[in-house]
C-alpha cells in the first residue's frame, strides 16, 4: 500500500507539471493573481485540466485493456493494437461517418464498440483454428488481421474523401482535447473499475477453459465480459484522442515482472503506470520542440518499440 501511495503521488506531480506546460503563459502566480474570467484561468479550465485528465484516463484504461487481452488470449504479446481491435474500431467510426456524417460522439463510440467487439471476436476465433507453435505467432496473426481491416478502411476512406479524417483516429494526439470533448473518457474509468471487480475471474480464465470450468465459472461469460470491456475502452479512446500504440503491451508486461500475474493485485499498478507513461511521453513531446508539439502516438511509438524489443529479447531464451 505505501508503494501505491507513492505511485499516486508521482502521478499527481506529473499531472501538475502537465498543467503548466504550453504556449500560453499559465503559471501558479498568474492563477493566484487572476479572476475566474481572466485568460490564464480560462486556459487552465478549458484546455489544460481536460487534457491532463484525458491523458490519465486514456493511459490507465488502455493499459488495463491490454492486460485483459493478454489474459484472455493467454499470450504476453497481445494488446488491442496487435489483435485487430483498434483497426476494427476505426473501421466502425468510418462506417458511421459515411452513413451519418453529423453523428454525435456517443454514436461514433457505439459504432466503434460494435466493430471492435466483432474484430476481436474474429481474432479469437482465428486463434482457435490455427496451430500456434510459437508465442510470437499470436501477435503476428493479429497484426495481419489488423492490416487487412486497415486496408479495407483506407479504401473506403479514399473512396469517400475521408483520408485526412482517418488520420485523426489512427494517431494519438491530445492537442485538440478541450472541455466538452473528452468527457466520454470517464466511461473508461468505470470500465476499469468493472475490470478490477471481476479481476479474480479474469485471472482464472487466463488459466484456460478447462480449468475455469472445473472451478464452476462460465468461461464464455467471462470471455464475453472481458472482450466487451476491451472493445468499449478501445472505442472510447480512439474516438476521443486516437490510438496509442504499444501501451497495452508494455505496461502489463512490466507490471507482471514486478508483482506477478494476479489481476487484482496488478490492476492498480497498471493503472498508475499506464497513466504515468502517457503523462511522461506527452510532457516530452510538448517540450522537445517547444512551442511545437510531437503527437503522443509518435512518441509512444518510438519509446514503446524500444521497450517491446527489450521484452522480446528478454523472453526469447525462455521460449527457445
Amino acid at each position: 500500500m505505501p508503494k501505491l501511495i507513492f505511485g499516486a503521488l508521482a502521478i499527481l506531480v506529473l499531472a501538475l507539471i502537465s498543467l503548466f506546460i504550453g504556449v500560453s503563459d499559465v503559471t501558479p502566480m498568474s492563477l493566484f493573481s487572476s479572476s475566474p474570467d481572466d485568460r490564464p484561468m480560462q486556459v487552465l479550465l478549458i484546455s489544460r485540466v481536460p487534457r491532463t485528465l484525458a491523458l490519465i484516463l486514456s493511459g490507465s484504461a488502455l493499459a488495463v485493456a491490454g492486460l485483459l487481452m493478454q489474459m484472455l488470449a493467454r499470450n504476453r504479446f497481445v494488446e488491442p493494437g496487435t489483435a485487430g481491435t483498434v483497426e476494427s474500431a476505426v473501421f466502425g467510426i468510418l462506417v458511421i461517418t459515411i452513413v451519418w456524417p453529423g453523428s454525435p460522439l456517443i454514436a461514433k463510440m457505439l459504432a466503434a464498440t460494435v466493430a471492435a467487439l466483432m474484430g476481436t471476436a474474429l481474432f479469437m476465433q482465428i486463434l482457435r483454428r490455427i496451430p500456434l507453435r510459437s508465442t510470437l505467432m499470436v501477435p503476428l496473426v493479429g497484426i495481419m488481421l489488423g492490416g487487412v481491416i486497415s486496408s479495407i478502411t483506407a479504401f473506403f476512406a479514399y473512396r469517400y474523401d475521408l483520408l485526412q479524417t482517418l488520420g485523426t483516429w489512427t494517431l494519438g494526439d491530445f492537442s485538440g482535447v478541450l472541455r466538452g470533448r473528452y468527457e466520454l473518457l470517464w466511461l473508461s474509468a468505470g470500465l476499469v473499475g468493472l475490470a478490477w471487480l471481476a479481476a479474480d475471474r479474469f485471472t482464472v480464465a487466463g488459466l484456460g477453459q478447462d480449468f475455469t470450468t472445473n472451478l464452476g465459472l462460465n468461461y464464455r461469460r467471462v470471455l464475453t465480459l472481458g472482450l466487451t470491456i476491451v472493445a468499449m475502452v478501445t472505442a472510447v479512446v480512439v474516438v476521443s484522442v486516437g490510438s496509442i500504440p504499444f501501451l497495452g503491451l508494455i505496461v502489463p508486461n512490466l507490471v507482471s515482472m514486478a508483482v506477478g500475474d494476479n489481476a487484482r493485485r496488478a490492476i492498480p499498478w497498471i493503472v498508475l503506470m499506464g497513466a504515468g507513461f502517457v503523462l511522461v511521453c506527452d510532457i516530452i513531446g510538448r517540450v522537445i520542440r517547444f512551442p511545437y508539439e510531437i503527437p503522443i502516438g509518435t512518441m509512444f511509438g518510438v519509446i514503446g518499440s524500444v521497450l517491446f524489443l527489450y521484452l522480446l529479447l528478454r523472453r526469447r531464451p525462455a521460449n527457445g
